[in-house]
């Protein structure tokens, strides 16, 4: 930048010159110890970050037009539409109430405007503030409604028009809430075409047109399912969703609360990416060692494929985890206080306990295998309980929530 009296103002020069440049920006912690960087509150630097300076600086190469971040600061990428907030580095930073300290505000104030989610405050997310909100949905599913009515699941999903006007009705309804639900989670099988097949481009551009009329301010949460990594995933298929939708697995606090995003794949049939599996696991431990600590008021699981669908001594099932795998996930998740995980993949509503674990199973936005309606599921999160119910996408368009799921956000 030179300083030429006749260029433009600098708050109208510096956005095409960083639509162009990558610039570093430096951020120094004023409220940590040398050494400590702003990761605190971003999370841990994923693997191969670049080394951070010792002297409290944080380095890192930021690319406006694109909303790619590089470098060791752990953060979500901006997709590249712009519809939406990605996971990374293994947690979702779009909940923001604040910031990481006045020195960003300024920053942001004084040389240009920082994207929000620099404003993501993980601290502060981690206290218990009161009653909440969100919205579960699952199955979408591009595509599933015209296969299952040829009969050919494979190579039917030639037309979506169903999933997308149904889709469209959901994001309406939920836009129309008030007050707005502190995020939209999507319990996998996004599209229907499986890695690799026709079609599978095609459905995802759709649904995230779709999504992109989401209210801003209301964060999406995607999990993987079955039909967005395959039955048996792969690495490849695996990084592919990972490009495409964020992170298979990770865990972002709201108001208090722990939520674990897992890819249950790795449940079902990891024989094709061990080295995923374990890395999952590992991860999984570690996550688990918080909750079984108490430091947060609940703990809550978001997966595609449930535990079970009734009872722990169901039979094994397509739509289930294997009665081995499932009691060693569950054994694990109640030990470590987990109240409730919430999945999709059947197409129908179902649920059960175990010891004091909520199995939540929820029907599709979009293919009904069952006498459900399309629908999406209100979660209340209040101190001592989680409270959830299913709404068909008209019923919440047309009436809302009802009363006394609102009361119990007004009492806590």
């Amino acid at each position: 930048m030179d300083t030429d009296l006749g260029v433009a103002p600098i708050r109208d020069v510096l956005p095409h010159v960083y639509s162009a440049l990558y610039v570093e920006l430096v951020v120094k912690n004023p409220l940590g110890p040398l050494g400590q960087t702003l990761q605190k509150w971003l999370g841990n630097a994923p693997n191969g970050a670049d080394p951070v300076d010792p002297g409290g600086y944080t380095v890192h190469s930021y690319a406006v037009s694109t909303g790619e971040a590089r470098g060791s600061l752990t953060m979500s990428a901006v997709e590249a539409e712009g519809i939406f907030r990605r996971a990374r580095g293994r947690t979702l930073d779009a909940f923001s109430e604040g910031g990481v300290g006045k020195v960003l505000e300024e920053l942001s104030n004084l040389i240009f405007p920082l994207p929000s989610f620099f404003l993501y405050n993980e601290e502060k997310e981690r206290e218990w503030r009161g009653a909440f909100y969100f919205i579960q949905g699952a199955d979408p599913q591009f595509g599933l409604m015209k296969a299952w009515s040829v009969g050919d699941c494979d190579r039917g999903g030639d037309e979506w028009g169903q999933e997308i006007r149904l889709t469209e009705q959901a994001v309406q309804a939920i836009n129309k809430l008030n007050p707005k639900p502190k995020f939209f989670v999507l319990c996998g099988d996004l599209v229907h075409a499986m890695p690799g097949m026709p079609w599978r481009k095609e459905q995802t551009e759709d649904l995230q047109r779709v999504l992109k009329s989401i209210d801003s301010e209301i964060p999406l949460v995607f999990v993987s399912g079955n039909h967005d990594i395959g039955n048996i995933p792969t690495a490849e298929s695996v990084k592919e969703f990972c490009q495409t939708w964020g992170d298979d697995y990770f865990s972002f606090w709201v108001g208090g609360v722990l939520f674990l995003v897992l890819n249950s794949q790795f449940f079902y049939d990891a024989s094709r990416c061990p080295t995923l599996k374990q890395a999952q696991d590992q991860w999984l431990d570690e996550q688990l060692s918080i909750a079984g600590q108490r430091q947060c008021q609940h703990a809550i699981v978001f997966q595609h494929i449930p535990l079970f669908l009734q009872s722990m001594d169901e039979e094994d099932d397509y739509f289930n985890l294997t009665r081995l795998v499932r009691q060693e996930v569950a054994d694990r998740f109640t030990k470590a206080g987990i109240k409730a995980v919430f999945s999709g993949h059947y197409h129908r509503n179902a649920g059960g306990t175990y010891q004091n674990l909520d199995m939540v199973v929820s029907s599709a936005i979009g293919c009904q295998l069952g006498q459900d309606t399309h629908g999406l599921r209100v979660v209340v999160v209040t101190a001592d309980k989680i409270t959830h119910r299913y709404y068909s996408i008209d019923e919440l368009n047309e009436k809302g929530i009802e009363d006394d799921l609102m009361d119990l956000m007004k009492k806590n």
